[in-house]
């Protein structure tokens, strides 16, 4: 983002990104009337209150996704409470979002579980990205076994998918918080919340204090996104791999280097 009215609750309090009158870094009305075009502007010239310091340790095209995932899954672990060390996490799906969550969980020193639908990614979630455990989410066996183990689950996925076998896995007073964003409605099943006192919530990005501080906690534990960095003219092959589910785990375009030229 890179306006907000500077007056309201939600902006008094650092929370810019709750603002009803947010505006985001690309394709919104600006103050002036003129359009942002986020990344793909030739400059930008920024209210100093949007701008966020980039510490010298982290590469900028790993830090940009950041930005974005990283603050959509490092505000709810810090804002629900998830990020006490020893905590049981469990993170469902491991793509853009998901990846870089599992990151921040361990960095908090939480005992972090992936849950996904796909098998083969167990090997990628425990051996490469550090995560505790695997469970593979359509193998009753697995879900059983878990079930009451999960003190909050950050749920990254945007497919429709059913959240009440993600609400078993939770202990008494366990969280699931929503990140991700599906097309549809997902069905609320009020006995699963009742029972254990547990809760269903949401987050999206966070305000720039709070952005501030995920980039600095990320300095600190060197954490940056997995990226695959791409010219302006591969834009549509990204897209075409994108809907395929085929990139780990976020294309970066390189701009500054191969937009005049495509």
């Amino acid at each position: 983002m890179v306006g907000a009215c500077h007056s309201c609750d939600s902006c008094n309090n650092d929370l810019e990104n709750y603002c009803q009158k947010m505006i985001l870094t690309y394709n919104a009305p600006y103050y002036d009337g003129t359009i942002t075009y986020g990344g793909y502007s030739d400059h930008i010239v920024a209210n100093e209150r949007y701008v966020v310091r980039i510490p010298e340790n982290i590469p900028l095209d790993a830090c940009a996704p950041l930005l974005c995932a990283g603050i959509t899954t490092y505000s709810p672990l810090r804002y629900y409470g998830l990020d006490k060390p020893g905590m049981s996490v469990g993170v469902v799906g491991l793509g853009g979002l998901g990846h870089v969550a599992v990151k921040f969980a361990k960095a908090f020193g939480a005992k972090v579980t992936v849950i996904s639908t796909s098998p083969r990614k167990k090997e990628e979630a425990i051996d490469r990205l550090g995560a505790d455990l695997f469970l593979v989410s359509t193998d009753p066996d697995q879900m059983q076994a878990a079930m009451g183990t999960l003190d909050g689950i950050i749920d990254t996925v945007s497919a429709l998918h059913p959240i009440m076998p993600l609400l078993g896995l939770l202990k008494n007073n366990g969280k699931l918080i929503l990140v991700g964003v599906p097309e549809k409605p997902l069905e609320l099943p009020s006995f699963s919340l009742i029972m254990g006192r547990k809760m269903v919530g949401g987050s999206g990005i966070g305000g720039m204090k709070e952005t501030q501080e995920m980039i600095d906690f990320a300095a600190k534990h060197n954490i940056t996104a997995d990226i695959e960095v791409i010219p302006m003219d591969y834009v549509n092959t990204a897209m075409e791999r994108l809907a395929k589910a085929d990139v780990k785990y976020r294309f970066v375009i390189d701009i500054g280097n191969t937009l005049k030229t495509a």
